[in-house]
């Protein structure tokens, strides 16, 4: 299983309220779209950091690389890109192997 973190900054014209709401709640209906998703985590900061490099981060789990590829080429997946682009001045998207520690 692979997971992607997404590392998300809010747009300068949006509040970090308005964010964490978005992050938390509204693209959450974006991601439930998306075919082969295993599972979907979202991380926001406590409370507002104006020096923090991001605001938050989304977490999706795919079976494979090819599982998440077909995702996100679907029209669900190209919606919450979509989505993402219109809430983020900067977003990073890391491909991940986990491992659990302990």
């Amino acid at each position: 299983m692979i997971k992607v973190m997404a590392l998300m900054k809010r747009r300068a014209d949006m509040s970090f309220g308005d964010f964490k709401q978005w992050i938390m709640v509204d693209h959450v209906a974006f991601a439930k779209n998306l075919p082969g998703l295993k599972k979907y985590t979202s991380n926001v900061l406590l409370s507002e950091n104006p020096d923090a490099p991001f605001d938050g981060v989304s977490e999706m789990y795919f079976d494979d690389e090819a599982a998440m590829a077909a995702a996100f080429a679907t029209d669900a997946g190209k919606a919450a890109g979509g989505d993402a682009a219109a809430h983020c001045s900067n977003r990073f998207r890391m491909v991940c192997e986990e491992k659990q520690q302990f």
